[in-house]
């Protein structure tokens, strides 16, 4: 019975203030604007918790956005450009309008896909190894310090010395003598021995 009486009573009070609104003589709430009589710039515990923490504070930068019931001039005016426009289409055209718009987002999400599966591809083709190690450390051993190189020589590898040169003959003649010293140190620092007597390679036609 208590929420009987209470739902008759909210029911007679929502007839009345229909019935005020609805009279000739009330102003239409439309033509109304609304004016805050307060402003403050401090933090409003209410407003936070009406709002659900959107807006806590009622000020003078605020108050315009809030209560603005109709968008700018500008954007206004574009809408109604909007509205005109879309009226001269007939169905038939704006069916085909959104059939090519559908097709092109289509074609630009495919194209999007493919380029995600070609970017994801590429970075395992670059993640993946593209060469041996071992064979890398051979190599730069070999270039470096003779690694695994033959100290024989092919048939005819003496070569022509010039006669002009000279010492040539001397040269020739110990050749038999000459033997290859290997060395510590650089490559660089391995020259021929002749006759126990070590000879400067700027003289010697360069054979390794």
């Amino acid at each position: 019975p208590s929420v009987l009486d209470s739902f008759a009573l909210l029911s007679g009070q929502l007839n009345t203030l229909n019935k005020v609104l609805k009279h000739e003589k009330t102003p239409l709430l439309r033509n109304q604007v609304i004016i805050p009589l307060v402003l403050s710039p401090d933090r409003d515990e209410e407003i936070m918790r009406q709002t659900e923490g959107r807006v806590p504070v009622f000020s003078h930068e605020v108050v315009p956005d809030h209560l603005r019931t109709k968008p700018d001039p500008e954007v206004e005016e574009q809408e109604k450009q909007l509205i005109t426009d879309a009226a001269r289409i007939s169905p038939d055209v704006a069916q085909k309008q959104i059939q090519s718009l559908n097709k092109m987002c289509s074609n630009l999400l495919e194209k999007i896909s493919k380029e995600e599966r070609e970017s994801e591809s590429g970075g395992l083709r670059q993640n993946k190894q593209t060469f041996n190690p071992a064979d890398t450390n051979a190599l730069v051993a070999a270039v470096a310090f003779g690694k695994g190189l033959s100290n024989r020589r092919p048939p005819g590898s003496g070569g022509s010395v010039q006669s002009g040169q000279p010492g040539a003959g001397a040269i020739i003649a110990g050749a038999s003598g000459m033997q290859q010293v290997p060395m510590s140190g650089a490559p660089a620092q391995q020259q021929p021995m002749l006759a126990g007597v070590q000879m400067a390679q700027a003289g010697q036609p360069g054979k390794y």
